[in-house]
């Protein structure tokens, strides 16, 4: 029985919503390399499991349920080539076409119910994973920028972790670099 947390997040940003899922496999690759414990490891039975790799999952819809193909070893990829992955999973997924081996090992899990107008949302844990990340929609909201008031789009990021895994303080450091990086998108190419 997992003991499960969640946080929200909510910042302002300037990504469209379908590149979105992209970018925010990408930025959890950078912060992998700060929080190994989150987006490379799972709960095994009786203890953590640690992996060597980040394979992250990606909820797609399909008539029927919810499948989730697993993109491997996602931290030795660049953006371009996790968009074009995520969109031949995703296809595969739809037409049907993911073999089991494509379905299973994820380390961490992103959900993006936002381009289905949902606001926020809580996503269940996919065991043996550590976490789930849930996407939800973006909408104008009145943001402070420079000291000043202004209208900026903003989602909300709910974190769902198993806290045998990963404890609370670590959930929030996670969140605070990926608002960071999405606030500003440009320093993942540096």
């Amino acid at each position: 029985f997992a003991t499960l947390g969640h946080m929200h997040v909510a910042f302002a940003y300037s990504l469209a919503q379908a590149v979105l899922t992209f970018v925010l496999a990408l930025a959890m690759v950078f912060i992998m390399a700060f929080i190994v414990d989150l987006l490379a490891a799972s709960f095994g039975g009786t203890q953590i499991v640690r992996h060597g790799s980040v394979h992250v999952g990606i909820a797609v819809a399909i008539e029927d349920g919810l499948v989730v193909p697993v993109l491997r070893d996602a931290q030795t990829k660049n953006l371009r080539q996790i968009s074009a992955e995520i969109k031949q999973l995703a296809e595969l997924a739809r037409t049907r076409k993911l073999k089991a081996d494509q379905m299973t090992g994820s380390t961490i899990t992103i959900s993006n119910l936002g381009m289905y107008g949902i606001k926020e949302f809580t996503a269940i844990i996919n065991p043996p994973e550590a976490a789930i990340l849930a996407i939800g929609g973006t909408e104008a909201r009145p943001v402070v920028k420079n000291g000043q008031l202004a209208v900026g789009q903003v989602m909300t990021v709910t974190l769902s972790a198993d806290h045998r895994v990963v404890d609370g303080a670590t959930g929030a450091e996670f969140l605070s670099k990926l608002k960071a990086l999405l606030e500003n998108p440009m320093m993942m190419l540096i």
